[in-house]
């Protein structure tokens, strides 16, 4: 099934719906259909033709939105960016991905036009989007797109530092959102306060289409702020909320009868990104009476696994398979491993992606010779089936539901004046999950100042490192690899 398919119910038969709110202005299901084909229309006349890529740098809007749908529509390759992302990242995926149209706010028109440059994208501001509806007639038609037409491209980290483009096609998605309108039973009578950024794929993937598919209404914010979450989910009484754990952590703080008043009305709390602590699971379900269900999904896959709806939500478990979904635990050798046993993932399912763009020995690697997906997080099944992750064979940090591939920093860091060689390691952290650790070596003292403004000007701020830890060398095996397990977790850093 393609997405315009999916979506038609929800646009076209409940058009006179209210669909989405944000900062107080309503959008009806009809408003959203007509607006997006107009765009679209407007894209196509700027000469975009379906598969080439629009890329979008912005925080959540309803012009976001509208772009989304406009591009799913149209058969053009949604591709976002990390609004945290900087010139140098930002230019890196443009370059890569070549959209012909890129989307920024205004205030983000320097940084993004300074990326652009050179690289024959096109910028356009999202001040433009309401003029350029205005005077588009609506078309009568749109191209129609395959099933299996790539929809969006989703940057995620890749092992040598750079960022590759995840292919994920318009039914990667719709097997997506209907696994979990089946395993979360969601209905047209649900409410999301949805806080995610849409720029991900937990936000996009999970909040967007469920909505578009079922009908129900949505409340989008900027941005999930601390400050004000208690009063956007005492004033929207929603029934679900998407959340990383980050997020339950700041929810923590809620007084216990405001919290007993939330929890009364909202039936599903959802937890994915980054493993949710056990103790966290434990203290929300005392103080909102409310078991947050926890999942497992990644930018390649979308989700794969979660607890369940009707059933035990196991604290520290990311539960069962999602439905049509297959979930394998195999050693090294690609052997499936016996219950109770430490392996791999690999994941086989309609949800998977097609592969990364432009990089087929990427692809290549990432699957096995029976198709299925290398995922990287190392996990063992109990005897009832239950998944519970126990790591990352890869480097990866999680970083408050943020991928964060410490050869990027480390790449970055061995730039830095003064830096011969640096290692970068994820430690825990109370809020965080994880923050980055930065090993440097330097025939001199460092300056852990003048490397962290560096790092905040040129890196994304979750890439930022909690600390730099001076060493006078990186311990090596005999292959001359660095082995990060050997250095020393300091109980002070210099920050």
């Amino acid at each position: 099934m393609n997405l315009p398919n999916l979506f038609a119910p929800s646009l076209k038969q409940a058009a006179d719906a209210p669909g989405l709110e944000f900062n107080g202005e309503v959008f009806t299901f009809g408003r959203l259909d007509e607006d997006s084909d107009r765009l679209a229309a407007w894209l196509l006349s700027l000469g975009v033709e379906p598969g080439d890529r629009v890329a979008v740098y912005l925080k959540n809007s309803p012009s976001l939105v509208l772009i989304y749908l406009a591009a799913v529509k149209a058969g053009l390759i949604f591709t976002p960016i990390n609004i945290l992302y900087r010139r140098d990242e930002i230019a890196h995926i443009l370059a890569d991905a070549e959209p012909k149209i890129v989307f920024a706010d205004p205030e983000s028109q320097d940084l993004v036009a300074s990326a652009i440059a050179g690289s024959g994208s096109r910028l356009l501001l999202t001040s433009e989007i309401e003029q350029a509806i205005a005077r588009t007639q609506r078309p009568a038609t749109l191209p129609a797109p395959a099933d299996d037409d790539v929809a969006a491209l989703v940057y995620t980290s890749g092992t040598t530092g750079r960022p590759k483009g995840a292919m994920l096609t318009q039914a990667n998605f719709a097997a997506n959102a209907l696994n979990l309108i089946e395993a979360w039973r969601m209905t047209a009578d649900d409410r999301l306060l949805l806080t995610l950024p849409l720029f991900h794929v937990h936000g996009l993937g999970n909040g967007l289409h469920t909505w578009l598919a079922l009908g129900y209404r949505l409340r989008l914010t900027e941005r999930f702020r601390k400050e004000t979450i208690v009063d956007e989910l005492l004033d929207f009484r929603p029934t679900v909320f998407f959340g990383v754990p980050t997020m339950y952590e700041r929810l923590l703080e809620t007084p216990r009868e405001v919290a007993r008043e939330i929890g009364g009305s909202l039936r599903l709390f959802v937890s994915g990104s980054a493993p949710l602590p056990a103790a966290t699971h434990r203290k929300f379900e005392d103080l909102f009476g409310s078991v947050i269900l926890e999942r497992y999904g990644m930018s390649e896959t979308l989700m794969n696994s979660g607890n369940p709806h009707d059933g035990e939500r196991r604290p520290g478990s990311v539960g069962l398979p999602l439905p049509n979904i297959s979930i394998r635990i195999c050693d090294e050798t690609d052997a499936e491993a016996v219950n109770g046993q430490t392996g791999e993932l690999q994941i086989k399912g309609p949800n998977v992606f097609s592969g990364y763009w432009r990089q087929d020995s990427a692809t290549k690697e990432a699957f096995t010779a029976d198709g299925f997906f290398r995922s990287g997080d190392l996990g063992m099944r109990g005897d009832d089936g239950y998944i519970t992750l126990q790591g990352r064979g890869k480097e990866l940090i999680i970083s408050g539901g943020f991928n964060v591939y410490p050869r990027e920093i480390e790449e970055f860091l061995a730039k830095q004046p003064g830096v011969s060689e640096a290692a970068v390691v994820g430690v825990p952290d109370p809020l965080k999950g994880e923050r980055p650790l930065a090993f440097i070596v330097s025939s001199n003292p460092i300056d852990a100042d003048a490397l962290g403004a560096a790092c905040r000007e040129g890196l994304a701020s979750f890439k930022n490192p909690t600390a730099f830890v001076q060493v006078a060398a990186l311990p090596r095996n005999a292959l001359g690899k660095v082995q990060k397990h050997l250095l020393p977790r300091p109980q002070s850093t210099s920050s």
